[in-house]
């Protein structure tokens, strides 16, 4: 999942800016009000890359083509991409500038972590309830103790990642192609 957020410095209100930063330092709730109060003073475009698409690419190459997708979604063009990271995706229809730590240093990319964040967060709540014991309401899909135990007590689902070494590992040991 990835965000491209332009941020119309003329309406985005003081207190917004204020709470704008990298989402890895917000609470959930936090994030979700952010996330909540953006559209009135930015164009957002989001876009994600498939459990299909990470297994074939690699989760880098996964992550850049959301990222690509993100920008094609603001439905126009910006003057010039920035881009957390150190690689530009391609194809990207503007130009574009890497900014290692990005989502510390400038809002419209701290907005964009925050908006892809939530949007992650909601999917994972999303699958929870329809696969219910693996826990990615609250972990996310990351290989937490929990995931791992659910995926030995119930099974690889649709949406399991075959790269994940935990789901590799399960397929090998039960003969299953990946």
């Amino acid at each position: 999942m990835a965000a491209a957020v332009v941020i119309d410095g003329a309406r985005l209100p003081a207190a917004l800016a204020a709470r704008i930063d990298d989402s890895k330092r917000l609470t959930a709730r936090a994030r979700a009000e952010i996330a909540a109060a953006l559209p009135s003073c930015a164009a957002i475009g989001v876009g994600e890359a498939t459990v299909e698409e990470i297994d074939c690419l690699n989760i880098l190459s996964a992550s850049l083509l959301a990222m690509s997708r993100a920008v094609a979604a603001l439905g126009f063009v910006p003057d010039l991409a920035l881009i957390d990271g150190n690689r530009v995706p391609v194809p990207l229809p503007c130009p574009a500038r890497t900014v290692i730590g990005g989502d510390r240093i400038l809002l419209s990319i701290a907005a964009a972590s925050i908006v892809a964040k939530v949007a992650r967060d909601l999917r994972m709540t999303e699958l929870a309830g329809r696969y219910p014991g693996y826990g990615w309401e609250r972990n996310a899909g990351y290989g937490t103790r929990e995931h791992r135990e659910a995926l030995a007590r119930l099974g690889i689902t649709p949406h399991h990642r075959r790269s994940f070494a935990p789901v590799a590992e399960r397929l090998a040991t039960s003969g299953a192609k990946l």
